[in-house]
């Protein structure tokens, strides 16, 4: 992995980080944050799904650590950035990475988090308890994540972050 790569990868991470802090909105019993939704679709179309995973891991680190975020920010995050980067790699359409988001962290990471969140967490709650709020956030972000990565892929910066 090349320095370039890497210093793209911190610019989404601190853009992640930063936008969970100041870009939410109600979703139900919890709150959305759309950022971290957009940067794993533009994550994987740009530099696809193992980057996408550890911008996202990082990003989790970060939030948890600084009280910005919860634990649910690893499987939400990281599972979603894989599945839009593996959808991505599969069809080159910018789509189908939004729509892996969606699934990816809309319901795999949702039903994924209620036993995650009973063993690390010591919560008790339904199957469909994180679905609503996860399919929120997630296809907000990654609407706006599509939009940008289409708008990204036609411009100079675009063409440069694919050969990276």
């Amino acid at each position: 992995m090349g320095t370039r790569k890497l210093a793209i990868m911190a610019l989404l991470v601190s853009i992640a980080v930063a936008g969970s802090t100041f870009v939410s909105f109600p979703a139900g019993i919890a709150r959305a944050y759309p950022i971290q939704h957009a940067v794993n679709v533009a994550a994987a179309v740009f530099l696809g799904p193992v980057p996408a995973m550890m911008i996202a891991g990082v990003t989790a680190v970060i939030r948890v650590l600084t009280g910005t975020g919860s634990l649910l920010a690893f499987p939400g995050g990281m599972i979603g950035a894989a599945f839009a980067g593996i959808l991505f790699q599969k069809t080159g359409r910018i789509w189908t990475a939004a729509v892996g988001e969606m699934i990816g962290t809309g319901l795999i990471a949702s039903l994924l988090a209620v036993p995650y969140a009973a063993v690390l967490m010591g919560t008790s709650v339904g199957a469909f308890f994180f679905l609503p709020p996860f399919l929120v956030s997630s296809m907000s972000g990654a609407v706006i994540g599509g939009i940008l990565a289409s708008r990204l892929l036609h411009h100079p910066i675009g063409r440069r972050l694919q050969q990276l």
